[in-house]
């Protein structure tokens, strides 16, 4: 064995090389020669073939009992290579290099002499500022992107027409900045051969996708983003992988990155195979692959998918029965998989998000570590996306039945860190556009989704919308071409796009919207009992910094509403969703509301308002009066935040070492405290 690699090989093999991509894969070690390493545990024989041998294959040479494989080859950078792979039966196999750095454009699949990608990087102010950000007290809005799809001339056929990362550059991101979005999370960028796959059937856990451009490409997108104060967010997929012959099922002849056991090893419902995550050296290899977007691409954070599919032995068709060595449902390899992932991204990366695209309701998924959770930041609330979604789309003459699916979610708010998604899952295969899916004629499915909007902003938790959905874009999302740009040229599609980038500078200049988004004291709902309104208070830490939030859910309007506030003095309207800017048909409104003294659903004082047909409001003071005496001690003016007391089974951040490593993420969010029952509305029965 080569002396210098027994050490590495040692640590990639117990589980904990998670740096692996520095020896593993192609590297230069000297102008014009090459490096290679790779894991094949069974193969009889390995060969490097390509451009530089004439792909007659120069042998590598076994390293003791390490399962791997390293040689040294005369070759230039940007020739392509493979290697062919004879298994323990005889039979011959061409494979991509799993560490990979960047690879052909499809259809080939051969990875080039790479390098591991630098750059001169410009983004030292914004990474300083993250290290101090802290995400679960600050504005999180996140504009969802398939790159493939954004911008793209059709007329380039099928495979072409790309825009490249440098496109991305001058188009993406001054758009998503104009819009008022924190954040940019892309569909999987990482190398896959299939369009129709998003991205989410990968072969590169190491290479940016050759579609828009080489890896140095993509690096000079993230630092252009972060210089214009945008994160980056990627999907990532370390639970299964594409089942190509050539690429990493079966790589040595025999189930190497996937499960021995063939009905565990294939996934059905994607039509992949699972990684086998109980393995030391897949660990190593998929947490390599995190801490390389992270380390060396800057990432700001990867959104995990399908991360149900790792928590539970059942839960791919055909697999019901599946149960774990003690009995139960749990995959216990994928669990510790998950907790030693985000254990040591956020060690070496505390500064950036972990956040799980998890459909159950398992427990604790965004808890720290050591209180029995599994690390993440965030978790995509899918209860109420699919709740809001069944609501908006439901005829308005039914809803006063159905307000269920809107107050529901108040009773697990807290429960996990969430964000709000309305995401691509939810704008394809037939299930329509955002705008689509709204009742109505036109101008009624308009005032729905900027309801709708308001609804998704205003409730606690972070934001994220898909692309094409801010301008209520009528088609459903198509991977093969680009967004209905065309749209724009229609005035109620142009109204609406105005709409979402006022309504995202509302949000990120308003702390009471995302100040307190993990705790009770940041809500307080005032009216939710009633059929077709609703009606709440969302609360910033300081004194005066609250907005109140007024939904009329059908398309009537509702002259002298009375809106419950906390406090007198005097208020004005910040927003109204039917103001004709947005695509609306009001003109003027009330400039200034004086609030009125008497109980209101439990508040000391109430705003006589013209709350719009299918329209929403939103309502800040502007200069308060102090309640009477006698009324001060009876109604507190704020929940108890101003006491200073932290909620109750509240994690303080001294007690979250798996996600803050000394950092101070924001006020310790409420795990398990519920709202009171009696803030809730008493569900509806269907007639």
């Amino acid at each position: 064995m080569i002396q210098g690699l027994k050490d590495w090989l040692y640590l990639f093999n117990s589980g904990q090389d998670f740096q692996s991509y520095n020896r593993f894969g192609a590297h230069e070690v000297s102008p014009g020669k090459w490096s290679f390493l790779v894991w094949a545990p069974h193969a009889q024989q390995i060969k490097v073939v390509g451009d530089f041998n004439d792909w007659r294959g120069s042998p590598l040479t076994r390293q003791g009992e390490t399962g791997c494989w390293y040689g040294e080859l005369a070759a230039q950078k940007g020739q392509l290579y493979k290697y062919k792979v004879v298994g323990p039966d005889g039979a011959t196999h061409e494979k991509i290099d799993p560490y990979g750095f960047g690879f052909e454009r499809k259809p080939g699949s051969a990875a080039r002499l790479l390098d591991i990608p630098r750059i001169k990087w410009h983004d030292d102010s914004w990474l300083s500022k993250r290290s101090k950000w802290r995400p679960y007290a600050e504005p999180l809005a996140i504009y969802e992107v398939h790159l493939g799809s954004f911008i793209r001339d059709t007329h380039a056929g099928p495979d072409g027409g790309y825009m490249t990362y440098q496109d991305a550059i001058d188009k993406l991101i001054p758009y998503v900045k104009e819009l008022g979005y924190t954040h940019i999370e892309f569909l999987p960028l990482m190398e896959h051969p299939l369009d129709a796959s998003w991205g989410y059937q990968l072969m590169g856990y190491f290479a940016p996708t050759s579609r828009f451009g080489d890896p140095a490409d993509f690096l000079r997108f993230v630092d252009a983003a972060h210089v214009a104060g945008l994160g980056i967010i990627m999907d990532w997929v370390p639970g299964h992988f594409i089942k190509n012959t050539d690429m990493l099922a079966q790589f040595d002849g025999t189930p190497t990155f996937e499960y021995t056991d063939p009905h565990r090893a294939e996934n059905v419902r994607w039509g992949t195979w699972n990684f086998d995550l109980g393995k030391a050296q897949v660990q190593s290899f998929l947490i390599s692959s995190a801490m390389y977007w992270l380390d060396h691409c800057h990432l700001d954070g990867l959104r995990v998918d399908a991360v149900s599919n790792m928590l539970y032995m059942d839960y791919d068709a055909g697999k019901e029965n599946d149960r774990n060595r003690f009995g139960g449902r749990d995959n216990l390899e994928g669990i510790a998989f998950l907790k030693q992932l985000n254990t040591k991204v956020f060690a070496k990366h505390p500064d950036v998000l972990m956040m799980a695209e998890e459909s159950s309701a398992y427990p604790k998924v965004s808890a720290p570590i050591n209180i029995g959770g599994l690390g993440f930041n965030y978790k995509w609330n899918m209860g109420w996306m699919n709740d809001t979604l069944k609501f908006f789309e439901e005829d308005p003459v039914y809803r006063h039945s159905d307000m269920n699916l809107l107050t529901f979610s108040f009773m697990y708010m807290y429960n996990e860190q969430f964000v709000l998604p309305f995401s691509h899952d939810e704008v394809v295969h037939g299930k329509k556009s955002l705008m689509h899916k709204m009742p109505g004629d036109r101008y009624n499915q308009f005032a729905n989704l900027r309801t709708m909007y308001v609804w998704q902003m205003t409730f606690p938790g972070k934001k994220l919308l898909f692309m094409g959905s801010e301008w209520g874009q009528f088609l459903e999302w198509r991977d093969w071409s680009e967004l209905e740009w065309v749209d724009l040229k229609d005035p109620m599609n142009h109204k609406m796009q105005t709409f979402t980038k006022t309504l995202n500078h509302i949000y990120t200049n308003r702390p009471s919207l995302w100040q307190q988004d993990h705790e009770p004291l940041g809500i307080k709902i005032t009216m939710a009992d009633e059929p077709d309104v609703m009606s709440y208070i969302r609360y910033g830490k300081q004194k005066d910094d609250f907005t109140v939030v007024a939904l009329n859910f059908v398309p009537v309007q509702k002259d002298h509403f009375r809106v419950p506030v906390p406090s007198l003095g005097t208020y004005t309207i910040l927003l109204n969703t039917e103001s004709l800017d947005f695509g609306g048909t009001w003109t003027k409104w009330q400039a200034t509301l004086t609030a009125q003294l008497g109980d209101q659903y439990g508040e000391p004082a109430w705003l006589d308002v013209i709350l719009p047909a299918m329209g929403a409001l939103l309502i800040v003071p502007k200069k308060l009066q102090p309640l009477p005496k006698k009324l001060a001690t009876k109604h507190h003016q704020r929940p108890a935040a101003l006491s200073g007391k932290q909620p109750p089974l509240a994690i303080s951040n001294q007690e979250r070492p798996a996600i803050s490593h000394q950092r101070d993420w924001g006020t310790a969010p409420a795990r398990t405290q519920p709202v009171k029952k009696d803030l809730i509305v008493k569900k509806h029965k269907k007639k």
